[in-house]
């Protein structure tokens, strides 16, 4: 049985893509279960603390300060997606004139049939980040509204949605343009693509995991509770 170069595509493709996959599905079951292992939940720490620092403040200059900060991740939310509709338009003229990637030092399955498939996967992957990073606008948009609300009782939980779900609407963006960055590479052939898979993983996980304390930032009995939860799963979170 002759070995070609197209079956490569078949094996190492789905591989990389595997690894990241799960990857991604052992970050989610970290940051489900044992949040304050990971970045994410590091943050959300944070991000509770500041919230309810606004919240009780409630003066024009904690108010003004705090819609300054809305509205840069706001801005930086509206830019990527831009950015990523912009690189869905590329696609599509690259799908229109895709000569280039047929060249014969590419190692690999080069059909006009593969191409394609190349091509709509790394559209979908930049669409999901557009429509993520468009609805962590969204997000940071509720929050502005409910922060600047003059003389009402509105929950601090409600703020602290908003706010940690446009972050948690940011962190889906960027996982879509990651994925994107791998099938990049695969125009090139699936010997670089399975490469950079490896690398992306590696990558990922030492910028995901938190190996440092949550600061008790609160002293009410419900930020007591939280923080003895996280102390009683910490020696369970070192087993993982």
């Amino acid at each position: 049985m002759v070995f070609h170069k197209e079956y490569l595509d078949l094996l190492l493709v789905p591989s990389g893509l595997s690894i990241m996959f799960i990857y991604h599905l052992y970050l989610l079951y970290r940051y489900l279960t044992i949040p304050h292992t990971t970045l994410m939940g590091f943050e959300n720490n944070d991000k509770r603390a500041w919230v309810e620092r606004i919240m009780q403040a409630s003066d024009s200059k904690s108010i003004d300060t705090a819609l300054n900060v809305l509205g840069s991740n706001n801005n930086g939310a509206t830019f990527l997606a831009s950015v990523s509709l912009t690189l869905c338009a590329l696609i599509g003229a690259w799908m229109a004139n895709n000569t280039v990637f047929n060249s014969i030092i590419i190692y690999g399955d080069t059909r006009p049939e593969t191409m394609s498939i190349k091509f709509i996967r790394l559209l979908i992957c930049f669409l999901i980040a557009f429509a993520c990073f468009v609805q962590s606008s969204r997000c940071f948009i509720h929050a502005n509204y409910l922060i600047s609300t003059p003389d009402t009782d509105i929950p601090i939980s409600y703020v602290e949605l908003a706010v940690i779900r446009g972050g948690e609407f940011w962190s889906l963006g960027l996982r879509a343009l990651y994925f994107a960055t791998t099938l990049l590479l695969w125009f090139f052939g699936p010997i670089p693509m399975f490469v950079t898979s490896i690398g992306m993983v590696f990558f990922l996980h030492n910028i995901d995991k938190n190996t440092k304390p949550l600061h008790n930032h609160r002293s009410s009995g419900k930020s007591n509770q939280f923080y003895k939860r996280v102390e009683e799963t910490t020696s369970r979170a070192t087993l993982l």
